[in-house]
C-alpha cells in the first residue's frame, strides 16, 4: 500500500470522464451517420476537436502536477488512446465522404452498432476509474464486441470478393472496413489499458 503526504491532483479523473463521454458520443454519431447514410458528419468533426482540447489539458496537467493519482505514463497513454478512438471515428466518416459512397452496407451499419455499444462501455469504465470499481465486466463486454466486429469484418470482406464488385469499390470498402475494425481494436486496447491500470493500483 502506497502512502503519500502530498495531495494528489484529482482533476485527471474528471478529464478522463469527459474524454469517455466524448468517445461514446463520437461512436454514437458514427453509428447514426452509417445508419442514415450520411458522410462527413459535422458533429464528429466538432467532437474530434473537443477531445483534442481535453487531451491537451490532460498533458498540461501532467506537466504541472508533482504527485499524480496514477502513474504519469499511464495517464498520458490513456489520454492519447481515448483521443485516438475519436480520431478514427472521424476518419471513417471522412473516408465515406471522400470516396463518394452513396449506399452504406449492412456490414458497416452492424459495425457502427457494435462500436456505439463499445463506446457506452468505455464511458462507464472511465467514469469508474477513480476507485477502480467494476472495470472487469466492462472490459469483457468490449472484448466480446471486438470479437463480434472481427466476425462482421471477415464476412464483409468475403462478401466483397465473392460478389464481383468493381476494383474501385473493392478498394474503397476494404479501406472503410479496415478503419472500422481498427476503431474497434482501439476500443479494446483502451479497455485492456484500464484493466491493467486498475491491477497496478490495486
Amino acid at each position: 500500500m502506497r502512502l503519500s503526504v502530498v495531495p494528489q491532483e484529482r482533476r485527471f479523473y474528471s478529464l478522463f470522464k469527459k474524454q469517455g463521454e466524448l468517445v461514446s458520443e463520437a461512436l454514437s454519431q458514427l453509428r447514426n451517420s452509417l445508419l442514415e447514410g450520411e458522410s462527413r458528419h459535422p458533429r464528429l468533426r466538432e467532437l474530434e476537436h473537443e477531445c483534442d482540447d481535453v487531451t491537451h489539458e490532460v498533458y498540461s496537467l501532467i506537466n504541472k502536477t508533482f504527485v499524480t493519482p496514477i502513474d504519469a505514463g499511464d495517464i498520458y497513454t490513456l489520454a492519447s488512446s481515448l483521443d485516438e478512438i475519436v480520431d478514427l471515428a472521424e476518419e471513417v466518416s471522412d473516408k465515406i465522404g471522400l470516396y463518394g459512397v452513396k449506399q452504406i452496407s449492412a456490414a458497416a451499419r452492424a459495425m457502427g452498432e457494435a462500436l456505439a455499444k463499445a463506446g457506452v462501455e468505455l464511458a462507464a469504465a472511465v467514469a469508474q476509474l477513480e476507485g477502480f470499481k467494476n472495470l472487469e465486466p466492462r472490459r469483457l463486454e468490449v472484448h466480446r464486441l471486438e470479437n463480434e466486429g472481427d466476425r462482421i469484418t471477415r464476412d464483409a470482406l468475403a462478401h466483397l470478393f465473392a460478389n464481383g464488385v468493381s476494383p474501385n469499390d473493392l478498394v474503397k470498402w476494404k479501406d472503410i472496413y479496415d478503419l472500422l475494425e481498427e476503431t474497434m481494436d482501439q476500443c479494446e486496447h483502451v479497455a485492456n489499458l484500464l484493466e491493467a491500470i486498475s491491477i497496478k493500483n490495486a
